[in-house]
């Protein structure tokens, strides 16, 4: 049943700096948990994304020119009215994304801080003094906006992967044009616009233009969009990356992962399983930064495998709107039914379920599999899913080769009670983030986050990283008197 569209600025509507009718279809926000229709959406055509574009170009300019002050003053505003409307955030997080209430409540937390963080962005240092061999001669860089930033986000926490790079981007002096995924155009678009138009951002500097691939795609090969900020899968981000390299376009691009949470002998079990079923099974397993390898030593694999599955055999499942769960749907029916596939065709390889393994609908139960190899699609493939897989190393060598065997390279843990082993082996992993006697899922607003190989392009998000990713570096030379040359 359609709900309410009283007093809701969005509905049917693009944002470009006023509440437009789109362009291309008109299509239905809908509960993952159950598929009912929540709102209708507008979404962007080409021309509305050209349109967009445009106006976004010209408000960059006079956005820039405001004091650094006035910037700081416009992003302190959006924190403010983001805890201001938390429960409308986490009310459309749960019912969009089938988010349960305390991944939802995180993710709007996240987004506070990380609006913080922005705020203080403009009152930083923006350039540095070089010394020169050229006499009476000074040189300077200074960092300067890249222009018209184009932001596509993901569904699976739609409010924190836009607005980390939203959020920074604004902060430097660009505008932005935000593609939110059609699965979270609500909590991770439409609600965002709102925000920025009522925390006083100059019209035309932000807007939100829902749509699927053609829009993306529209995006990212406009010539005056010139950076793109991508979050989603590595088959996407290559093709983003070939046109971005193409046109000679920035990209930041956060991609896949297949993440290793590494077990040794000398690890404390309780700690290191509670850390694989938090990894595993948060959201459903549908994070980047998901454990989606346990590689765990022989002697220890057995009890292991015993604490991980009890942990799961314990997690409700079910509408996280309507009662109390760990576990809330996947996003889409296709979704799910990929992952109960992957489970199948491992288990017909010769893997052992020993905790769930069950699909209903869109709901799939925390799932343990033992008895993996790397042949398996459990272990070679991103599973995005509920499903802990479980392979057996001897030696801490086999462990890094292991882990080696995936080309992504975005998170990892290492778990054992002797610190100089431990942190030996992790030196050897190439992932962008490797965390000791930790999960994988790991988040803090002013730490670079980012991977490595098919994970990502080396481009980072967060804290100092945050100027690098979205300025431009500009040498100046001042010569106080006319430099006389050979001719």
């Amino acid at each position: 049943m359609m709900t309410s569209t009283s007093g809701r600025n969005w509905d049917n509507k693009l944002f470009t700096g006023e509440w437009l009718p789109g362009h291309g279809e008109s299509v239905p926000a809908r509960e993952a948990a159950t598929g009912a229709s929540l709102a209708m959406l507008a979404t962007a055509s080409t021309a509305d994304v050209a349109a967009s574009v445009e106006i976004a170009r010209q408000a960059q300019a006079e956005w820039a020119g405001w004091s650094f002050d006035r910037r700081a003053e416009v992003l302190r505003n959006v924190a403010r009215l983001i805890r201001e409307r938390t429960a409308e955030f986490n009310h459309w997080n749960i019912r969009e994304c089938g988010s349960i209430p305390a991944k939802a409540e995180w993710e709007i937390q996240a987004v506070y801080e990380q609006a913080q963080m922005a705020a203080a962005m403009p009152m930083q240092p923006v350039g540095e003094l070089y010394p020169s061999a050229m006499p009476g001669r000074m040189n300077y860089c200074q960092r300067l906006p890249i222009g018209v930033v184009g932001v596509i986000a993901p569904w699976n926490f739609p409010i924190l992967l836009s607005m980390r790079s939203v959020l920074p981007a604004l902060a430097v002096g660009n505008a932005v044009v935000l593609k939110p995924d059609l699965q979270s155009a609500v909590c991770g678009g439409l609600l965002l616009a709102e925000v920025f138009e009522a925390a006083g951002l100059p019209r035309g500097v932000f807007h939100v233009l829902p749509g699927g691939p053609q829009t993306g795609a529209d995006l990212v090969a406009h010539p005056d969009v010139k950076m793109i900020s991508f979050t989603g899968s590595t088959q996407v981000g290559r093709s983003i990356g070939e046109v971005c390299g193409r046109m000679l376009k920035k990209v930041a691009l956060e991609l896949g992962g297949n993440n290793p949470l590494v077990v040794l002998d000398d690890a404390d079990l309780e700690v290191a399983s509670s850390c694989g079923a938090w990894g595993a099974f948060l959201h459903q397993g549908q994070i980047c930064m998901q454990a989606g390898r346990h590689l765990v030593q022989r002697g220890v694999a057995e009890r292991y495998i015993g604490l991980l599955a009890e942990r799961a055999s314990r997690l409700v499942v079910g509408n996280p709107a309507t009662e109390p769960v760990h576990l809330g749907p996947l996003i889409n029916l296709r979704q799910a039914e990929r992952v109960e596939d992957i489970v199948q065709r491992s288990v017909a390889m010769g893997a052992r379920i020993v905790a769930g393994g069950r699909r209903q609908g869109q709901f799939f139960e925390a799932t343990v599999l033992a008895d993996v190899t790397p042949d398996m699609p459990a272990f070679s493939e991103e599973i995005f899913g509920p499903v802990a897989p479980v392979t057996v190393f001897d030696t801490d060598e086999e462990a890094v080769t292991l882990v080696k065997r995936s080309p992504y390279g975005l998170a990892a843990a290492v778990h054992g009670s002797a610190m100089g082993r431990a942190s030996a082996l992790a030196s050897k992993l190439r992932a962008g983030m490797v965390h000791i006697n930790d999960q994988t899922v790991n988040n803090e607003f002013h730490i670079p986050f980012g991977g490595m190989g098919a994970s990502g392009n080396g481009g980072r998000f967060g804290g100092p990283a945050n100027f690098e990713e979205f300025t431009q570096t500009q040498w100046v030379s001042v010569s106080h008197k006319g430099i006389q040359y050979p001719f």
